[in-house]
């Protein structure tokens, strides 16, 4: 048996933590604001010779001895070969269960599949290519083995199951499984991106949590009968004003602006930090919010260090103010299942930006669409996205294997102000209109968020140019846009896009727009106002009826 040093083992004993804070909420917060501390643990990092076993195994011992300083629970999940090793075993072992979960990170490294008898094809022993480290790579049948391996196993070390998974990404076939037999109660994905390690997730339930399609992991699912009862949590803490639209650098995909403590501007820089949780705790969120701190041991300690002891003690201060409640991931599963019997209505808002941007922007999501709304440093506004959920779309990965290096999850786009974007051109619906014969950007103040209705969102906007006030009332099938005092004001609402955007459009009447992507057909109906193609180089225009434009974005076939 490795020894673990006496300190740590000391401080376990002495660190009687309270719990189960899923049942508190504060005096002056009407919805929780849960907080998961999510490290996940690999035995080895073939990218990086300095990056030894060892190394990595003091990355989970400081990132222990931080949470156990400031009384922080947290869930710890173990990819297979650190499951299997003493290390990992005596350290976690140790762990107050009160207060510390163990669960599993499902990336599949070589010792996993070999003991599952199938022949290993990656490049190293662990590899995080989709089709060799995660279960795309991998026919139904073999994931089941699989599964039932790593779980045999962990019940073998630890005497249960464990309650949750997560992963970057899980497919339907895979999460249905460890739910069916293994009644798993929480799961997490990674955030959206394009492309970032070969992973593209893109259009779906922004941040907080949804229950997926049985045919689709990524999807959310309209109806009980058709989902997946497990929520799935969504990781790393994005950026809500920036992350969408950052372009990276190199040919690593879209850049990432989040929570993460290794990145020095996001969760490694202090004044972005506090900047996220003000935000975090203070905006309209609808149900609740949520979001993942903590970090992969593949980073090293010594990197993350620093972003690692500026949120820990923040955390920690902000749950004695009960200003937010921290817990497993398992525990946040629980609770949902018991609130939540569909994917309830939620939002992420940003009042104040960063330092001295104005802009502001809310995060709008349903079991039906998502869409966000950004208004920039010039006061005006546009919709950067508007994404539908089917949850009869299914996914390629659910029954199929990808046979290369990347796999790419999606849902159906209306507005994608990141894909339809070119170097000249930025992809939004924009909020414009015609004051005497020439056509303006509207522009207005501060808008006012409230969330005071269950189910509802209500944005009040301030229109400068034509002295009037725009209201919006937001539900999770629909969204109505009522212009007040904007008297002979014509105004209305335009799409653009670049010249080599792949657009879904197929037919676009008065009343409706009809789309096709990823072979299934869906439409957008106007309750009041109208459809046309723009009279310009733009591609579509949506006009009010006496002011007052109404989108039902919840409307599918055979349901």
């Amino acid at each position: 048996m490795v020894s673990v040093p006496k300190y740590i083992i000391t401080g376990f004993l002495l660190c009687s933590i309270q719990l189960n804070v899923s049942a508190q909420t504060s005096a002056n917060n009407a919805t929780p604001k849960i907080v998961n501390i999510i490290n996940f643990i690999r035995l080895l990092e073939p990218r990086d010779a300095a990056i030894t076993e060892d190394v990595l195994f003091q990355t989970v011992v400081k990132q222990v001895e931080i949470m156990r300083k400031y009384k922080l629970p947290g869930t710890f999940l173990l990819q297979y070969d650190a499951l299997m090793d003493a290390r990992y075993q005596q350290l976690l072992k140790s762990l107050p269960a009160d207060s510390f979960e163990i669960g599993g990170w499902w990336e599949i490294p070589q010792p996993l599949v070999e003991k599952a008898g199938y022949k290993w094809r990656g490049r190293y022993p662990w590899d995080w290519h989709a089709n060799v480290g995660f279960s795309t790579g991998y026919i139904p049948s073999e994931r089941e083995k699989l599964v039932d391996v790593y779980m045999e196993d962990f019940k073998k070390i630890f005497g249960y199951y464990p309650k949750s998974f997560a992963s970057w990404f899980i497919d339907a076939h895979t999460l249905n499984y460890m739910y069916e037999k293994y009644k798993i109660v929480a799961s997490a994905n990674c955030k959206d991106q394009v492309g970032t390690d070969g992973y593209t997730l893109w259009g779906g339930y922004w941040n907080q949590a949804y229950y997926p399609s049985k045919v689709n992991s990524y999807m959310p699912a309209q109806t009980e009968t058709n989902q997946t009862p497990v929520p799935v949590f969504r990781m790393l803490g994005s950026d809500p004003v920036r992350q969408y639209d950052d372009k990276g650098s190199g040919s690593n995909g879209q850049g990432v602006v989040t929570l993460e403590p290794v990145y020095r501007f996001g969760g490694g820089d202090s004044a972005w930090v506090h900047w996220y949780f003000k935000t975090f705790t203070e905006g309209q969120c609808m149900a609740y919010n949520y979001v993942q701190a903590g970090q992969e041991n593949s980073f090293t300690w010594n990197a993350m260090k620093k972003g690692f002891e500026i949120q820990m003690p923040l955390i920690a201060q902000l749950r004695d103010e009960k200003k937010l409640q921290v817990e497993t991931l398992a525990a946040s599963g629980e609770w949902f299942k018991k609130q939540y019997k569909l994917t309830p209505p939620t939002s992420v808002t940003v009042n104040d930006d960063l330092g001295d941007s104005n802009k502001k922007t809310v995060w709008f999501n349903s079991r039906f669409y998502r869409f966000n709304l950004l208004w920039d440093s010039n006061n005006t506004l546009r919709f950067r996205d508007i994404h539908l959920f089917d949850e009869n779309l299914p996914s390629y990965y659910t029954e199929n294997v990808t046979t290369t290096n990347e796999c790419a999850f999606y849902t159906l786009p209306f507005v994608d102000g990141y894909l339809w974007s070119t170097h000249g051109k930025t992809a939004a619906l924009r909020f414009k209109a015609m004051v005497n014969g020439k056509e303006i950007m509207i522009e207005g103040g501060s808008p006012v968020i409230k969330d005071n209705i269950a189910g509802k969102l209500f944005i009040e906007w301030p229109v400068k140019s034509f002295n009037a006030k725009m209201l919006m009332e937001i539900n999770e099938k629909q969204f109505t846009i009522k212009m007040e005092g904007a008297g002979n004001a014509d105004w209305f609402l335009e799409l653009s896009a670049g010249d080599t955007a792949k657009l879904p459009f197929t037919k676009i009447t008065s009343k409706a727009i009809y789309c096709r992507f990823e072979k299934m057909n869906y439409h957008v109906k106007a309750g009041k106002g109208n459809f046309s193609r723009s009279p310009k180089d733009e591609v579509i225009r949506i006009k009010p009826e006496k002011h007052v434009l109404t989108l039902n974005f919840s409307e599918r076939s055979g349901m």
